[in-house]
């Protein structure tokens, strides 16, 4: 049985939440936390807090093993874009995007 937990908005741009996600894919849940405490990325805490919850939604809800849990499939996807824009020379104007993202890890009991 597959639990997953998802953040929402969160801010800083999907590229960078790959990132992070592909070095916890197929590892256990403690594991991956381990890898997350000592990642340089900041986005790492954000996606550790949402495989705690995962884990903790599979402790809670249906009874699984913490021990045994592990991290199947990770995902980030792009959130709502702020635009704005910035002031250049010669009176010009470029845009400014602040990307947001939507950050899901599903987790099984092996």
């Amino acid at each position: 049985m597959e639990v997953k937990a998802t953040a929402r908005a969160v801010r800083v741009s999907p590229r960078k939440v790959r990132l992070v996600l592909n070095t916890i894919r197929g590892k256990s849940v403690e594991d991956a936390l381990t890898i997350l405490r000592y990642l340089p990325q900041p986005s790492a805490r954000d996606v550790a807090k949402v495989v705690k919850s995962a884990a903790a939604n599979a402790e809670n809800n249906y009874q699984m093993s913490a021990d045994l849990l592990r991290v199947i499939k990770v995902f980030a996807d792009e959130g709502v874009m702020l635009k704005r824009f910035k002031a250049r020379s010669r009176g010009r104007a470029s845009p400014r995007l602040t990307r947001y993202s939507h950050i899901t890890v599903v987790v099984e009991e092996v």
